[in-house]
């Protein structure tokens, strides 16, 4: 694979950020620092960190950046359940969004899990 775009869960999180930007904008305008921001911000964070896990070298990084990306799902999904709880939404306008960010997060738990089981490397014995 030459590039993190070709990933699935590369694809799946663009969706999932289109759909948070097309949803904040129904937020009203006093949240445009609270709940805007944040959504959003960590809807981006889920594929940065997916790009910045795809270039690293190690395993271990790369599964670390995997869960990084992962936990940025699950902070999108909160944040979802709280416009719901706070009345800007009902769960039925929230539900497509909610299932895109666990899709995003299944695919990245399949790339933790395949880089998290690969041995490290031994160290070279100094010479």
């Amino acid at each position: 694979m030459d590039s993190f775009t070709s990933l699935d869960a590369w694809k799946t999180g663009m969706k999932l950020v289109k759909e948070v930007y097309l949803l904040t904008d129904k937020l009203p305008n006093d949240e445009r620092f609270g709940l805007i921001s944040q959504m959003r911000r960590a809807s981006i964070s889920v594929l940065a960190n997916l790009a910045e896990g795809f270039s690293r070298s190690g395993s271990a990084d790369k599964a670390y950046k995997y869960t990084i990306s992962r936990g940025e799902c699950s902070e999108v999904e909160a944040l979802l359940l709280v416009t719901v709880e706070l009345s800007y939404f009902k769960t039925a306008d929230v539900e497509q969004v909610i299932d895109l960010a666990q899709k995003t997060g299944r695919l990245l738990s399949g790339l933790i899990r395949v880089y998290s089981s690969q041995p490290k490397p031994k160290p070279q014995p100094n010479v």
